[in-house]
């Protein structure tokens, strides 16, 4: 392990710990209101990177079909099969969401 890897594992240590602190006992949750916000941008980020990957996906599987007509149905299997996979994720985050809002 070089010295630089050292370096920034003991500094992402160092100032992750607060992370993890307990607040203090009657101390009102100030920052509640930026739950909605994040949760809006981070829905926002998953939706776009997972249309993203669906966009790669079906380009890459019709490149293939386009290429191989004989393997078609093994490359429409897998291209569900990983748009069911990408989909979910998105659907996790939104779960997650809608978890920490309500």
């Amino acid at each position: 392990m070089n010295v630089k890897m050292l370096l920034f594992l003991l500094a992402l240590f160092v100032f992750a710990s607060p992370i993890f602190a307990e607040p203090a006992k009657g101390t009102p949750e100030a920052n509640y209101h930026w739950v909605a916000v994040t949760a809006g941008f981070s829905m926002a980020i998953a939706s776009g990177l997972c249309g993203l990957a669906q966009a790669k996906a079906v380009a890459a599987a019709a490149e293939g079909m386009g290429r191989n007509p004989g393997a078609s149905a093994a490359i429409r299997f897998a291209l569900i099969l990983g748009l069911v996979f990408i989909e979910s994720l998105a659907l996790y985050t939104f779960g997650i969401i809608a978890f920490k809002v309500s």
